[in-house]
């Protein structure tokens, strides 16, 4: 596994909105599958810490970050600020009840994760999100900023990937966390690896009617719905000189054409509140098919950041006051 840094700030990963839409699937997927069993799914609050290794990161590590946020801890023994670190980290994920998971990795005995990370020192703590690898800290910090990370790594769980956390029964026995387990195959499943592999070769038209050819089929499916929203905005960028496009729309105010193309540059380049405020602005000034042909435009925008985003929501009232 390449970790891959995910901003917390804002930036839109298409990557890693997709990713978020299959964590919030599959961690909605674990509830049912848990209350069908009639258990509770709670673990132990002992089990809120555990040693990593290599073996056991795609287990430990990358499928639990798709039902909670975990934060890896890198140590060791002979690291003195590892042991002032490590308790405080150790305490809080207790403290925190389930909404973060800890885990502890031996950069001695795991040279290659700490390769793979890239870790120049220790302690260096990362977290992993829906399979998303980000720094949070490195070296020593104070646990008044240790705790601001936290809870704004708890806020990008909950509000971007659904990730509601684990459920913490003192009276659990120890040792009983459950193991995440892999989605069961779909039968759109072949179709579905098909786009994303065009999507990832390039081959935009290709990804772009594979998505359709699944919509065709079952016309609520989620990951295709997102996945065509990508891939059609990606499609529309491609080729296109960034500087007319904003110069385009600098110049023609009025020009809806000018504006759409621009908000979708705004969108790729991450600045979504830019690319939805311009849109918006565009709806207020706008009637009839023109003001339509925008709205329509937004509401794509909309799906490829995802319904839950705060931005979104923010975005859709701001839409109703241009529009009513």
């Amino acid at each position: 596994m390449q970790p891959r840094n995910m901003s917390m700030s804002g930036v839109v990963d298409l990557a890693a909105v997709k990713a978020a839409q299959e964590a919030k699937a599959k961690a909605e997927q674990a509830r049912a599958q848990s209350a069908r069993e009639g258990g509770t799914g709670a673990i132990s609050p002992a089990d809120l810490v555990i040693d990593v290794d290599e073996a056991g990161f795609e287990r430990d590590v990358l499928q639990r970050s798709a039902e909670v946020p975990v934060v890896i801890d890198f140590w060791a023994e002979w690291c003195e600020p590892c042991k002032q670190l490590s308790p405080v980290l150790e305490r809080l994920a207790v403290e925190y009840n389930g909404r973060f998971l800890l885990a502890k990795i031996d950069v001695d005995a795991n040279q290659m994760l700490m390769q793979q990370f890239g870790i120049q020192g220790i302690p260096a703590v990362f977290a992993v999100v829906a399979g998303q690898a980000l720094p949070l800290f490195q070296g020593a910090a104070g646990e008044a900023q240790i705790r601001q990370t936290l809870d704004q790594l708890v806020q990008v769980g909950e509000q971007r990937f659904g990730l509601t956390g684990l459920t913490v029964d003192p009276e659990a026995e120890p040792g009983g966390a459950p193991e995440a387990s892999e989605r069961p195959a779909g039968p759109h499943d072949g179709l579905l690896e098909a786009a994303v592999q065009a999507l990832d070769s390039g081959d935009l038209s290709g990804a772009v009617q594979a998505y359709k050819n699944v919509l065709n089929e079952d016309p609520g499916n989620e990951e295709a719905k997102l996945g065509l929203a990508q891939a059609e905005l990606l499609q529309r960028v491609q080729g296109v000189d960034p500087q007319q496009v904003r110069r385009d729309a600098a110049d023609k105010p009025a020009d809806v054409q000018a504006q759409i193309a621009a908000a979708d540059l705004d969108l790729v380049g991450g600045h979504v509140e830019d690319a939805f405020g311009r849109l918006i602005e565009t709806v207020a000034r706008t009637v009839g098919d023109d003001r339509d042909t925008v709205r329509m435009r937004l509401l794509e925008l909309f799906e490829v950041v995802g319904p839950e985003d705060p931005r979104v929501i923010a975005a859709r009232r701001a839409l109703a006051r241009a529009l009513f």
